[in-house]
């Protein structure tokens, strides 16, 4: 008996070893192996879920963080990581309640109060979110976490110079200075143009869409009335031209183009940046090609050459459009399109990044890159792209035409 205990708590040993070098993998095989000698044991019970989430698997994790609660009902890691995989599961109520029961049994721990107010703002609960964030600041000041997310709901709610303030604090405490200072040029736009971010960062964008992945289509639609995607398809449609050899989907997302894109193109291929609305996209079986890839970097190291370029409400998350133009350019067929839908921008200049952490581009950008990059205006069509707080946003729906290069 002493030596089986002695050997699960060796493999118990080197799981954690494993589990804290980042090698979730190898660490879950030795939990498994731990437990296989001593069953039950809470301890190896919720550190196999803690393995398990870090591999994505937040269901098998609930599995045995319910054995180990079973026989110790008060052990707050394991409802600490209840709470992680619920969240991972978008089962935001039971996180909650989970988060809840953490804070009875531990409520000086800031981290709890920071993961109850992030379930709080998933369910819609923005000033009991804000209330959470403040207690785990009031333990831990230094928290850049609560500070970015106590920025983020104040800037929802309109209160720029609170959301700036709370910004700097994040930054001050260490906090991600390419994400906040993106974050702190929409709620205090720069005084010189040249000073606002050219581009959303990308683990922004990429964390946005992978977590939003599931009910993208659904919210967008149903709620936000956003029609990008139908407007532009109509305006190829209209051209009544020959089918396209080889279309690209750019930004594609979860595919909302795809099915109408489809009987308009013999080829068509998809670049997003999110692995998630990817894998959503590849349900449709309606792209021959789809590839995780930054959008730039993508159209100007592919070997293919497209007659289509579309991109329906992509350029919300990129603010200069000079090294887009340049790429989609270097990319398309002679005569071939690109089509686009942009938000106007609410001052002056040629791109702006708004409150609502998008950019919207004036028309006469737009012109001024079209013409540089050598294509023809072919459609421009004034309309709105979705709603936001039952309010229509302004956009523009654009057709390029790229001009055939002239013989000397």
């Amino acid at each position: 008996m002493q030596s089986t205990f002695s050997d699960a708590r060796g493999l118990f040993l080197k799981g954690v070893e494993h589990f804290e070098a980042g090698e979730p993998q190898a660490a879950l095989e030795r939990f498994q192996a731990s437990l296989q000698l001593l069953p039950g044991r809470v301890s190896t019970l919720t550190n196999l879920a803690a393995a398990q989430i870090a591999l994505h698997q937040p269901a098998a994790a609930l599995e045995s963080l319910e054995q180990a609660l079973a026989t110790a009902p008060d052990d707050t890691d394991a409802w600490w990581h209840r709470g992680i995989a619920l969240t991972d599961l978008q089962r935001f109520d039971e996180a909650l309640a989970a988060f809840d029961r953490v804070l009875v049994l531990q409520p000086g721990r800031p981290e709890a109060w920071l993961r109850h107010g992030q379930a709080l703002q998933q369910l819609d609960r923005p000033q009991d979110a804000l209330r959470s964030y403040d207690k785990a600041l009031t333990i831990d000041t230094s928290m850049a976490p609560a500070w970015t997310q106590r920025g983020n709901i104040l800037k929802d709610l309109g209160r720029c110079v609170e959301a700036a303030q709370a910004y700097r604090k994040a930054l001050a405490a260490g906090g991600d200075a390419q994400m906040l200072g993106y974050f702190l040029a929409a709620v205090e736009p720069p005084s010189d143009p040249r000073d606002v971010p050219a581009i959303a960062p990308a683990p922004y964008v990429q964390d946005l869409f992978d977590n939003y992945a599931q009910s993208f289509d659904t919210h967008l639609v149903e709620v936000l009335h956003y029609q990008a995607h139908t407007v532009l398809v109509a305006q190829l449609a209209q051209l009544q031209r020959a089918r396209f050899k080889r279309a690209l989907d750019l930004g594609c997302g979860t595919g909302l183009c795809g099915p109408l894109l489809r009987p308009l193109a013999e080829i068509l291929e998809g670049v997003d940046l999110s692995q998630q609305m990817l894998e959503q996209a590849r349900t449709l079986q309606v792209y021959a090609h789809l590839v995780q890839a930054d959008l730039v970097q993508y159209l100007r190291t592919t070997d293919q050459r497209y007659d289509l370029v579309l991109a329906a409400d992509v350029f919300i998350y990129i603010g200069d459009l000079a090294p887009l133009f340049g790429a989609v350019a270097q990319t398309l067929d002679p005569q071939g399109l690109f089509c686009f839908s942009i938000e106007t921008p609410d001052g002056t200049g040629e791109f702006e990044l708004k409150a609502s952490l998008r950019y919207g581009q004036s028309e006469a950008y737009v012109r001024r890159l079209a013409a540089q990059n050598g294509f023809e205006l072919l459609t421009l069509l004034r309309a709105h792209i979705r709603q936001e707080k039952q309010q229509d946003i302004a956009g523009l729906y654009v057709v390029l035409r790229k001009c055939p290069v002239a013989l000397g």
